[in-house]
């Protein structure tokens, strides 16, 4: 009777190591991988965007005014869609039905909160969340708390008006916590990973500044933490946006970055952008030229962070519609700079499947990746179908992530 127990609960014990675990699992051993896409949310009203910019302004106005700058520039963009409401859940659903239908798993949402309240939050509480189809897509906040300044557009040389600071108080962030937890992280879609709903931070330096210490910072981490499991949930998975190059003018990148995640207890670290790694040599420079390079900045933080590194897949880079259009372009600062060309479909899909491999190659790395961007158009960075090459880079993303289709 004792050998055959034994016997039994070997038998369990492999059955049970056999089970996969789930997608979004950041260490799952299958070959099922998440593919989440950032969302950036300027393409509806808001009130702080009216009191600047005028009544109805949303950044569709520069995608429409944008002008080539330099030889072989493709501009403007025009949008298959047209220039949309993210805010209408009629068209939010549209933009959710493509991204569920070609392998999308997520929108990871710039999150906009200040110490004086919400900026472009029209487009997740009023577009997305009510869309009738919501459900068929997970759902994240990176909250990019960096500063916003005057640069739509920016006249070259001119100081940046700082508009909205991205510090925000230890009081301010108590609050916010308790919105988050209580508004979307008790959600049925939002996006979790091991139960623990993702949570990320765009610019880890302006967060702790307004702690005023790494021991104030984790505190409150862990107070969030300890909130959500209040709240019914597993917790919070912090997640670390990671970067070295500076784009906005405003942004300093830490200079000790393994140590930040190491003392202030983060769960995973990640890029929002090739380029944050990533220098662009020529106007137009190579997209092969610029994947391979961050594909060596990957090797080197997968192991140097100590957490899970989910990579990116950056789809282009061309920040010029934000460039005032009296100035004369010169690659001298943000957002006049080099761009990324040859970013075709075709490249986009090879980098996808090279990122594919490259997870799975890995028996204990992550199964998790993200792409800029689901709509930066005025960087030159989005999935969305324009008039030249439709759905062509949605499709890559299916081709490349999807089964049985």
């Amino acid at each position: 009777m004792g050998k055959i127990l034994g016997i039994t609960i070997i038998l369990f014990t492999l059955l049970v190591a056999c089970v996969p675990e789930n997608k979004t699992n950041s260490n799952s051993e299958n070959d099922e991988i998440t593919v989440a896409a950032y969302y950036f949310p300027n393409y509806h009203e808001d009130n702080r965007n009216a009191s600047y910019h005028g009544k109805g302004w949303t950044e569709w106005e520069l995608v429409k005014n944008a002008k080539p700058r330099f030889a072989n520039h493709h501009q403007p963009n025009v949008p298959a869609w047209g220039y949309t409401d993210e805010a209408n859940p009629v068209h939010m659903a549209q933009k959710i039905d493509a991204a569920a239908d070609n392998g999308i798993d997520a929108f990871i949402f710039d999150w906009y909160m200040y110490e004086d309240g919400p900026f472009l939050d029209r487009c997740i509480d009023e577009g997305f969340l009510k869309a009738k189809n919501c459900e068929r897509i997970k759902f994240g906040l990176m909250w990019a708390n960096h500063d916003w300044t005057d640069i739509h557009p920016y006249t070259r040389g001119a100081e940046q008006k700082l508009l909205y600071p991205g510090i925000i108080s230890p009081e301010r962030f108590d609050e916010i916590s308790d919105f988050v937890i209580n508004k979307y992280f008790k959600k049925s879609n939002y996006w979790k990973i091991d139960g623990k709903a993702y949570f990320s931070v765009y610019d880890i330096q302006k967060f702790v500044e307004g702690f005023g210490s790494m021991e104030a910072t984790k505190a409150a981490m862990d107070r969030m933490r300890e909130k959500a499991i209040a709240a019914g949930l597993s917790g919070v998975h912090w997640n670390l946006v990671a970067w070295g190059n500076p784009i906005l003018p405003v942004e300093k990148a830490p200079s000790n970055t393994p140590e930040l995640i190491k003392m202030l207890g983060f769960d995973s670290s990640t890029s929002y952008v090739w380029i944050h790694h990533v220098q662009l040599p020529e106007t137009q420079t190579d997209f092969n030229y610029v994947r391979d390079a961050y594909f060596k900045h990957w090797d080197k933080v997968k192991t140097e962070y100590g957490v899970p590194y989910f990579p990116n897949v950056t789809m282009g880079w061309d920040p010029t519609p934000r460039c005032d259009l009296n100035s004369e372009w010169a690659p001298v600062r943000y957002p006049f700079m080099n761009t990324i060309g040859n970013n075709t479909p075709e490249n986009f899909k090879t980098a996808l499947q090279m990122t594919r491999e490259k997870l799975l190659a890995d028996p204990n790395g992550a199964r998790i990746l993200n792409i800029n961007c689901w709509n930066e158009w005025t960087e030159g960075s989005y999935l969305e179908p324009d008039i030249v090459n439709g759905m062509a880079y949605l499709k890559a993303i299916k081709e490349i992530f999807t089964k049985n289709d």
